[in-house]
């Protein structure tokens, strides 16, 4: 990687405060879309299983056609983010996956199911690449892993929202209108967008800036990043795409019921990724480095993740839930301070394309283990899916401190 990798990134500003949490508000937005999109099927897998009466194995075909249009689209999406600008590209973005999930309604087979699964992951790749590439412009050091942790609350937004929003459409409308009517919502969020977004150069990075491909696979810390993403973002994966699943069939929650509790655990986990963010900055506010104070950030969060190892073996709803929600919280804690984290290590003027690799790697675990996860669960039963989802961030917090060792910046 260049030098000019580990230089600090520019610094924000002084003189728009105000234009840097408002375009961080639509930012937030963005990725509510986005998972709220994301998040239709997974609401209705359950009336949609029993339309076409699909094994949880066809549904992990589903799930996996969408994280192959994810893993192969990232690192082209990182691309044109850092040559074009995120002004330009994340709307563009937004349209395309909007028009995606609004196709869903038109599908009656499990090949049209994963063909637009594919499309809408293809669309809705570059969204967290973009939020990382705006917070590293837009905030200083310690500011970023709050920054962050806000920003990527817009997914536990989404996912809050959705059980009550699409059950009460596909109660009234039928299942079809569920995926019509969110899909609106993207056209309505480009415009105040464009209109206010405009704290980016449009100067693009000379060639000594861009990235070095070689450079970057020579790099430990690159490979730590990727290592922590991927131990990491799979176990918030597998809450939005099998929690209603789990809570259905394992629990065996009436559609209604489900409707009112199956946000809870993503509420929890929007309030982890405020104070994962947040604890960490007030650390470094309070004189730690910002190496300790991630680290230690880290530690706790990933502590809170092993709460999921209980869940199957807990009665009742309300011990379920509460146990979830623990382990949400804990796995948008880490999501958080990991924000704030990699835009400790590198320039800002390569954090989309890096986070377009870090978010390849992260795809391609996603796709084992999502279809992992339906063969393990037809097989046996969900206790080894959580086991997994509870050690899994512990271990991203051992590649931190044997891999990338100090988080500082990279020359």
């Amino acid at each position: 990687m260049s030098h000019t990798a580990g230089r600090p990134a520019p610094q924000p500003r002084a003189r728009a405060p105000l234009a840097r949490w408002w375009a961080l508000i639509l930012l937030l937005l963005s990725l509510a879309v986005n998972l709220l999109d994301r998040q239709v099927l997974s609401v209705l897998a359950p009336v949609i299983r029993d339309e076409l009466r699909l094994t949880n194995t066809q549904y992990s075909y589903v799930v996996f056609s969408f994280l192959l249009g994810m893993t192969l689209f990232q690192v082209p999406a990182g691309v044109l983010l850092d040559r074009w600008g995120v002004r330009r590209v994340l709307p563009l973005l937004m349209l395309f996956w909007s028009a995606a999930n609004a196709l869903h309604a038109t599908a009656s087979s499990v090949f049209q199911f994963c063909l637009f699964r594919l499309l809408l992951g293809v669309g809705e790749c570059g969204n967290y690449s973009a939020g990382i590439k705006a917070i590293s412009r837009l905030f200083p050091a310690s500011q970023r892993a709050l920054a962050g942790g806000i920003f990527n609350s817009g997914t536990l937004l989404g996912a809050f929202v959705a059980p009550p929003l699409v059950v009460g459409i596909s109660l009234r409308f039928g299942w079809r209108h569920g995926f019509l009517l969110p899909s609106l919502l993207g056209l309505l969020w480009v415009i105040p967008w464009l209109v206010s977004y405009r704290m980016e150069g449009t100067v693009r990075p000379g060639p000594s800036e861009r990235l070095n491909v070689p450079g970057l696979l020579g790099s430990r810390q690159v490979w730590g990043v990727i290592l922590m993403r991927l131990m990491g973002g799979p176990v918030i994966h597998f809450y939005w795409y099998w929690l209603p699943e789990y809570l259905k069939h394992a629990r065996h929650f009436s559609i209604e019921r489900l409707g009112l509790l199956a946000g809870v655990p993503f509420f929890f986990a929007g309030l982890g990724n405020v104070a994962g963010g947040w604890f960490s900055g007030w650390l470094m506010r309070r004189g730690w480095s910002a190496d300790s104070s991630r680290k230690l950030t880290f530690l706790i969060a990933a502590g809170f993740c092993l709460s999921s190892m209980l869940v199957p073996l807990v009665p009742g709803e309300w011990a379920a839930i509460a146990l979830i929600s623990l382990a949400t919280f804990g796995a948008t804690a880490y999501s958080a301070v990991y924000i704030g984290t990699i835009t400790d290590l590198f320039s800002e003027k390569v954090l989309a394309s890096l986070s377009g690799f870090t978010g390849a790697g992260e795809g391609v675990v996603n796709m084992i283990l999502m279809l992992s996860t339906g063969i393990v669960v037809d097989r046996f039963s969900y206790l080894p899916v959580f086991l997994a989802a509870g050690l899994m961030p512990l271990c991203g917090v051992l590649v931190l401190l044997l891999v990338i060792r100090r988080v500082e910046p990279v020359a």
